[in-house]
C-alpha cells in the first residue's frame, strides 16, 4: 500500500502483508541481518519513509537489535527519516555531471516542483529532490534517479515530460530509450559529412630515401 498523499495523514506502523514479506527475507540470505537493507526499502516503499515504528517493527520481524537497523538506515542517502516527496528526483551533481550541465538540471528541477531546497516537499505532496554523488553512468551525464528508474542526457524538456507523466498517471516513460530500444547517448558532432558510399582519400605518406651506404672494408687478416 502506497504513502497517503499529501493532507491526509502518514501511517506510521507497517501493513501485516508488509510485515509477512520483510519476515521472509532472512531465509534468502546466508546471515539474517544481509535481509536489513531490502526490509527497509519494503518499509520506506509503504510508508514513504523510514518512521521511529517503522525500524523497531523491521527489527522485531528480523529478530535484530534495532540500534543495528537504525544504523543502517542513517548511514545510506537513499533511505529517509523524514517525509519526502512520492516521487524523488536524485540528480547526480558530481565531476562528470558537473561539466554537462548539472547545476542547471538541478535548478530546473526545483523550479518544475516548486521547491527551494532539498529538504523541502512539494505543495501537492508529489515531488522531493536531492544532490548525490556519482550514480555510475558518466558517460551519459547529465544524469539522474527517478524512484527506481534512471535517466541519462537530461534535458529541461526531458524533465518537464517525467513530471507532466507522474502528475497525469500517464503510463511511465522508458528511461533513455529511443525507438529502436537503443540507449539515447550523445553522438559526437562531425565538422563534415561526406556523401554515401564516399571515403575520404587517406593522405599518402612522405617517404624519404635512404642514400646507399659505402660496403664495409673488411680487415686484413693478422698474418
Amino acid at each position: 500500500m502506497p504513502r497517503e498523499s499529501a493532507g491526509t495523514p502518514l501511517n506510521t506502523a507497517l501493513s501485516a502483508h508488509v510485515l509477512d514479506e520483510i519476515k521472509e527475507l532472512p531465509a534468502k540470505y546466508p546471515q539474517p541481518r544481509s535481509a536489513v537493507m531490502p526490509a527497509l526499502d519494503l518499509a520506506q516503499e509503504e510508508l514513504g519513509h523510514l518512521t521511529p515504528e517503522a525500524m523497531t517493527e523491521v527489527a522485531e520481524a528480523l529478530q535484530l537489535d534495532p540500534g543495528y537497523v537504525e544504523g543502517v538506515a542513517t548511514f545510506y542517502s537513499l533511505f529517509h527519516l523524514e517525509p519526502v516527496g512520492r516521487h524523488r528526483f536524485y540528480v547526480c551533481t558530481n565531476l562528470s555531471c558537473m561539466l554537462r550541465g548539472a547545476n542547471e538540471i538541478v535548478d530546473h528541477v526545483k523550479r518544475s516542483i516548486g521547491v527551494e531546497r532539498a529538504d523541502q516537499v512539494s505543495a501537492d505532496g508529489l515531488f522531493s529532490f536531492e544532490e548525490v554523488e556519482c550514480l555510475g553512468a558518466c558517460e551519459f551525464a547529465p544524469m539522474m534517479r527517478l524512484d527506481h528508474r534512471f535517466h541519462y542526457d537530461l534535458t529541461a524538456e526531458r524533465i518537464d515530460a517525467l513530471i507532466a507523466q507522474r502528475r497525469s498517471s500517464l503510463p511511465p516513460l522508458t528511461p533513455a530509450l529511443s525507438p529502436e530500444g537503443e540507449r539515447e547517448i550523445a553522438k559526437p558532432k562531425r565538422e563534415t559529412a561526406k556523401p554515401k558510399g564516399e571515403r575520404e582519400a587517406a593522405t599518402p605518406k612522405k617517404v624519404t630515401a635512404e642514400r646507399p651506404r659505402a660496403p664495409r672494408k673488411k680487415k686484413a687478416a693478422d698474418g
